[in-house]
């Protein structure tokens, strides 16, 4: 008898033969539940979920993809991070077999939110023989009723590879809404059209041509648990030429739980972002003197950030808002010296 196994096996196989890249290492996840192959042979979107020890979070995105307006066919990829207990994948699995969804559940087991991504896109890659693009939603998140429509007309008609859309943080405790202007929970931009790049992986359409130009594995694991795959991606997409989008209609919101109000997980965040945008730019300027001109820029954001955290403080009529360009410019400087926030360590406190 045939097993998903075999058949995710046979899937790769023709997949390598077929179209698309060529891996050289074995598949480090297993599949749990699939549909038949039959019924993803046509599909050109697929939405990519990680996930990890948050099964009802985890419900609540799927039914909000399940109810995705506009009567795009699509499929879902949910991919349990966590490979001893698997709450969300037993979750995942029985909402694929009372038919929420279609597509597959797998369990990759080594831990590490670049991992997580790079066994979603290889098994999209290999399964799905007229993919088009991948999208991605976060297991805390929920897609708004239009969020699909909004991605797949932009990737239609749009001269642009990456596509990211807008996320709205929706805070536990509403009293802390006022959080919302903070940086670390704002997004990038918020008017559709061109952009010079995108930063986060939270909500994102990306054309499969990307996905095999920049090779596997997609994402650097080395991020794993810092942060920072995702930018170090984008940025390396931009390198190779392909151009970014912005389509604020591509809605998502985000559960903020009462933890990342606090100012330690703020402040935390903060520096790791600043860390994250050093060690990117200290790959793109290898050696000695690339060392010395990151240095450089760290230090010599340390002072403007001052002013600038006053402008923002009152911009924001928040002192602890004003706080984040000198968190930043700290974090920059604490990697210089091989201190790296691990907020990923333990992502179910993250």
């Amino acid at each position: 008898m045939t097993t998903a196994d075999d058949r995710g096996a046979m899937a790769e196989k023709a997949s390598r033969t077929d179209r698309g890249p060529r891996f050289d290492t074995p598949e480090s996840f297993a599949v749990i539940a699939q549909s038949p192959p039959e019924a993803l042979a046509s599909v050109e979107s697929v939405v990519c979920v990680p996930t990890f020890k948050r099964p009802d979070l985890l419900e609540a995105t799927l039914r909000s993809l399940a109810g995705q307006q506009g009567g795009h066919d699509f499929a879902i990829i949910v991919v349990e991070n966590e490979g001893l207990e698997r709450a969300g994948a037993a979750r995942a699995a029985a909402l694929h077999a009372a038919g929420l969804f279609k597509g597959l559940v797998i369990v990759e087991p080594r831990q590490g939110n670049c991992k997580a991504y790079n066994a979603a896109w290889r098994c999209a890659l290999t399964r799905f023989p007229a993919l088009k693009q991948v999208l991605g939603i976060d297991d805390d998140e929920e897609a708004e009723p239009g969020w699909l429509d909004a991605f797949l007309k932009a990737a239609a008609t749009a001269p642009a590879a990456l596509f990211g859309g807008s996320v709205t943080p929706v805070f536990a405790d509403a009293s802390r809404s006022w959080l919302s202007a903070h940086p670390v929970f704002r997004s990038h931009y918020s008017v559709s059209g061109p952009v010079p790049m995108l930063y986060s992986s939270a909500n994102y359409l990306i054309r499969r041509e990307v996905l095999e130009r920049l090779g596997f594995p997609i994402l650097d694991e080395s991020f794993d648990f810092t942060g920072g795959g995702d930018t170090d991606f984008f940025t390396r997409a931009k390198a190779a030429g392909f151009r970014f989008w912005w389509v604020q209609e591509a809605a998502q919101r985000e559960t903020m739980p009462a933890r990342r109000s606090e100012f330690g997980w703020i402040a935390a965040r903060g520096l790791r972002n600043g860390a994250i945008s050093a060690a990117i730019e200290r790959r793109q300027h290898p050696g000695l003197h690339g060392r010395l001109r990151v240095l450089a820029k760290s230090l010599a954001l340390l002072g403007p950030s001052v002013p600038r955290g006053i402008a923002l403080a009152i911009q924001t009529r928040s002192g602890l808002i004003g706080l984040y360009h000198a968190q930043v410019a700290l974090g920059r400087l604490m990697s210089e010296f091989g201190v790296a926030n691990e907020q990923y360590r333990k992502p179910e406190k993250n």
